[in-house]
């Protein structure tokens, strides 16, 4: 084969093309926009299990269907804040926009490196943390002198913390920037007991707050086919795609109303089996209306609608903060333990 510049094959320049790196791209409207959002009150959502979980989640959606990564760093100040309520530790809040990073890699930990009463300081690498240089105060979980994953508030205007983002490539979801937070001796606050945030009963009522995003993005790309079924041209085949979008949508809508009347009902109760099937019927629903839209519409809003090219891009990555398969074994698992009521008309 012959060389390039005398150095290099056409099949090796053609790899290092394809493997060239997507430089980090930010939009500072994002956080204005959010900011605008605290301001006017629109992030002060009714806390769920306090009789308006629906109102809450029809908010998420409604963000959601708009713009999928002000959704999640929208959703994720309005889950810190239930998550600070939950645990009593109100007097941590502090003003600006919040973050929740869990999310753990087997690879990187951050560990509580010493503490004095609430006060610890942590050392180690976060990964996946959203929003990492667009919000002011993170809840993360670190891993105590014991081996437990402890809550902790963090401010991120401290010099020892360093963000990483030379391996963050992403596209769809590219502005949330989930990058590697490095901290070294960085100071945080113990939020509740170790433990305390997994065993508490809103971590399973939050997971189902990240369902009525993706049904939020999804109901607006299904926006777009029913008005393209509403011209005087018809197109029975658009028409049968919409009927299928209608079909799923309805489904996903109706398991997301009962599942917010359950949490409402039993606030302090295990929720999981109850949103895990939730999340699996929304899932599902959603991946219908994106095939379902995208074959009826072809490749004109892809390419020249900037809210669909968006939501498009950004939904497939955002969905996968469901676990898939393994999600739906888990819940086949706890299936066993129910009684075949929830089959039954």
């Amino acid at each position: 084969m012959s060389v390039i510049d005398g150095l290099k094959t056409f099949a090796e320049c053609l790899n290092d093309f394809g493997d060239r790196p997507q430089p980090l791209e930010l939009d500072v409207r994002l956080q204005e926009i959010l900011r605008a959002c605290i301001a006017s009150g629109q992030a002060d959502l009714p806390l769920p299990g306090h009789g308006q979980t629906l109102k809450r989640w029809s908010a998420l959606a409604r963000v959601a269907g708009t713009d999928l990564a002000l959704a999640k760093l929208y959703e994720g100040h309005t889950d810190a804040k239930a998550i600070l309520a939950e645990l009593c530790a109100e007097h941590l809040d502090s003003p600006g926009i919040w973050g929740v990073w869990a999310a753990e890699r087997p690879s990187v930990r951050v560990r509580v490196l010493s503490r004095r009463s609430d006060r610890v300081l942590l050392g180690g690498v976060k990964a996946w943390c959203s929003g990492a240089l667009q919000i002011d105060h993170a809840l993360l979980t670190a891993w105590d002198e014991q081996g437990q994953p402890q809550l902790v508030a963090l401010p991120l205007k401290q010099s020892n913390l360093r963000t990483h983002c030379q391996d963050w490539h992403a596209r769809g979801m590219g502005i949330t920037a989930s990058v590697n937070v490095e901290l070294e001796h960085s100071v945080g606050y113990c939020v509740g007991s170790n433990n305390a945030y997994l065993n508490r009963a809103g971590f399973w009522h939050g997971g189902a707050g990240i369902a009525a995003c993706w049904y939020g993005a999804a109901q607006t790309l299904a926006s777009y086919l029913r008005k393209a079924c509403t011209g005087s041209r018809v197109d029975v085949h658009a028409e049968a795609h919409l009927g299928a979008v209608d079909a799923g949508l309805h489904g996903a809508a109706a398991a997301l109303r009962e599942c917010a009347a359950w949490i409402d009902a039993h606030p302090t109760e295990d929720a999981e089996f109850k949103v895990r099937r939730t999340r699996a019927q929304v899932e599902a629903s959603v991946e219908q209306v994106q095939w379902h839209v995208g074959r009826a519409l072809g490749a004109t809003p892809f390419c020249r609608d900037p809210r669909f090219a968006r939501l498009s891009a950004d939904l497939p990555v955002f969905i996968r903060q469901s676990h898939a398969e393994r999600d739906l074994a888990e819940l086949g698992r706890q299936l066993g333990k129910h009684d075949e009521e929830g089959w039954l008309l």
